[in-house]
């Protein structure tokens, strides 16, 4: 793999669009810890934290794919960058007013969130016009995806280093900024400039139409509660074990076993049946998150966070490969933008549900949202086993197709996605 990563970083302007996409999703990507950690800081309530952090959760599942079919519809620079300026426009005015007008912060995390650009799918369009052949294409999402783990796991110490040196409106404003300058370095780039989208079949429904999405959706919301409600928790956890410095350690744990799970996962093509594996890979991301009932001390605890977030690319990897199964003949794109809306929606709903949790059971009720959540979206798999395992009537199946069930190989850690 690490050859691969090299030839494709060789080729013209690859290293220049998945840095930029990196450097611009990272407000995105600390948003939550930001945002309460700047609540906390401000004297807010978890509960308070978690809802701002869910609205703009929320606003964010709303406006990905709004703001990709305007991507669609008139290119990269005329929708992404204006989006990201807007979007730490209104994170610098909630950093200033802070929490004295709760109407102004909710609607700057609003405003915040649904402006938040799509710089994640845009990339994922340009791979395949950056790179000719397929396998360089199925190699680039893996060294995607693994350059994103890291990012998740470096993000949370940012955060909380710009709050030790300066103050958490400092992180704030500053992680905004950063965002901006990515999204300018990726749409000034002749390839992003030169990128035009492909006409798709139109259905009222869209890709809701098939069942075994509809499945899928479900199964990942409750992985996206998980993952959110750990976000709450380990604020409260840390309150009470060093503070911010633990907490940012706790949270980039996810991010490394999230990182080292994928890494593991993409060393190998996988064979057998999609569902069943991830069936597996859910249940043990649920088995993995109850240890953190444990609480131990902080170096322990940054040692479960870590065992926390292994299956979790994995799990992902594998739930787009069934994505790409599923989605109804010419809405792949619309299909991957489902999964990722419903898994931020998922966290948000985590986020506001634990902060009341913690509130009511303290810490260690916390920690038990997540095992509950993780065992929930396995229900759902079992429960809808058959249709997932049912091949969907609209997929293509030829190689070259944006649907490919059952002729390709698995790509290695991958979404498949094409946008």
């Amino acid at each position: 793999m690490a050859a691969g990563y090299l030839e494709i970083l060789r080729t013209r302007h690859a290293a220049r669009l998945l840095a930029g996409t990196l450097v611009g999703r990272l407000p995105n990507a600390t948003a939550a810890i930001a945002i309460v950690l700047f609540v906390r800081a401000e004297g807010g309530t978890y509960s308070l934290a978690g809802a701002l952090a869910a609205v703009y959760g929320l606003a964010n599942a709303v406006g990905q794919p709004l703001l990709g079919r305007l991507v669609d519809l008139y290119g990269q620079p005329r929708v992404q960058l204006p989006a990201a300026v807007v979007s730490a426009l209104a994170m610098v005015v909630f950093a200033l007013s802070g929490l004295e007008t709760l109407p102004v912060a909710y609607l700057a995390m609003a405003v915040a969130g649904l402006c938040t650009p799509p710089l994640e799918g845009g990339l994922r369009a340009l791979w395949s016009s950056v790179l000719r052949k397929e396998e360089q294409v199925h190699t680039a999402y893996a060294m995607d995806a693994v350059a994103q783990e890291v990012m998740f796991t470096v993000g949370p110490l940012l955060v909380t280093l710009c709050v030790a040196l300066w103050s958490a409106s400092a992180a704030l404003v500053v992680l905004s900024a950063v965002g901006v300058l990515g999204a300018l370095w990726v749409v000034v780039s002749p390839p992003s400039r030169a990128w035009r989208s492909a006409p798709r079949e139109a259905h009222w429904l869209g890709a809701l139409r098939s069942p075994g999405l509809l499945a899928l959706l479900g199964a990942f919301l409750f992985v996206g509660v998980a993952l959110g409600s750990i976000t709450v928790a380990a604020v409260s956890y840390a309150d009470g074990h060093g503070g911010d410095a633990v907490y940012g350690w706790l949270m980039a744990g996810v991010g490394l076993g999230a990182l080292v799970g994928g890494a593991a996962y993409g060393a190998r093509r996988w064979s057998g049946a999609p569902e069943r594996r991830l069936q597996v890979l859910v249940a043990l991301l649920a088995v993995c998150y109850v240890p953190l009932t444990l609480m131990p001390g902080p170096v322990g605890m940054t040692g479960l966070t870590t065992l926390a977030g292994v299956f979790l690319a994995p799990a992902i990897a594998c739930v787009f490969v069934l994505v790409d199964r599923h989605a109804p003949r010419g809405t792949v794109t619309e299909a991957f933008s489902w999964i990722v809306t419903t898994f931020t929606v998922g966290q948000s709903v985590g986020t506001a549900v634990t902060g009341p949790v913690v509130e009511w059971g303290g810490t260690l009720w916390g920690f038990v949202v997540p095992g509950a959540a993780g065992a929930v979206s396995l229900l759902v798999l079992l429960a809808t086993g058959r249709v997932l395992a049912a091949p969907s009537a609209g997929a293509v199946v030829a190689v070259s197709s944006e649907n490919d069930p059952n002729r390709a190989v698995e790509p290695r850690f991958s979404s498949v996605d094409r946008a």
